[in-house]
């Protein structure tokens, strides 16, 4: 399994990246369904993303999950001709929603646990692959996802990574500090977790999972 989870796109990390591609880089998938809730705004999020992913040498694709609603089967062969798959931040609970109702969260699973893909996220992306979501209701609004997904929101991550991930740790994208605020309650209720500046990125490679400020 091979994870590339951070705070904001590639960090300070971008090498580290490419090395855990292991091949030059090409076709990427690129998810942007943590905008869902947000549609004044959803190309522009995309957009924002292709440049930089395209400066480092790839071919991205929008892989809109939305396309894949009840077509799970669909969704894992479509997932897996890409080497790699690039999850862009928005509202966590909005992503979770869409991964369970287009299959992605088990298609994932099962082609991570397979080596045969490269999941790289960042903000919500890196969030949604936790054991649980608790914690992050002040800075993600629960509530999209109804008006977003039409269902009710889901509060367990992925768990292919046995932490909670704090992103945006005193970053000038956090004005008001709620990022420090869950570190906080994270540390007085025990929860194993990650704070994660811009710079940072969690790594999973095989067996082997690293923090790389």
């Amino acid at each position: 399994m091979r994870l590339f989870l951070s705070s904001y796109r590639f960090g300070a990390h971008q090498n580290r990246l490419l090395e855990l591609l292991g091949a030059p880089p090409g076709r990427v998938a690129v998810v942007a369904n943590a905008c869902d809730a947000w549609p004044s705004a959803w190309q522009s999020a995309v957009s924002s993303d292709l440049f930089p992913l395209r400066r480092l040498g790839f071919e991205p694709e929008v892989l809109d999950l939305r396309d894949y609603i009840d077509r799970p089967e669909a969704l894992e062969r479509t997932l897996s001709g890409f080497p790699m798959v690039w999850v862009r931040g928005g509202n966590t609970f909005v992503l979770r929603a869409q991964f369970a109702r287009s299959g992605a969260d088990l298609a994932l699973t099962r082609l991570l646990a397979d080596d045969a893909i490269l999941y790289a996220g960042y903000s919500a992306g890196a969030c949604v692959m936790t054991p649980d979501l608790h914690g992050l209701e002040p800075v993600d609004d629960p509530a999209e996802v109804r008006t977003a997904c039409g269902i009710e929101p889901r509060w367990d991550g992925l768990g292919l990574v046995d932490r909670r991930i704090v992103p945006h740790l005193d970053s000038p994208t956090d004005p008001d500090g709620e990022a420090r605020k869950l570190v906080r309650r994270y540390q007085s209720e025990g929860i194993a977790h990650w704070a994660l500046t811009d710079d940072h990125a969690v790594v999973v490679d095989g067996g082997i999972t690293q923090v790389l400020t």
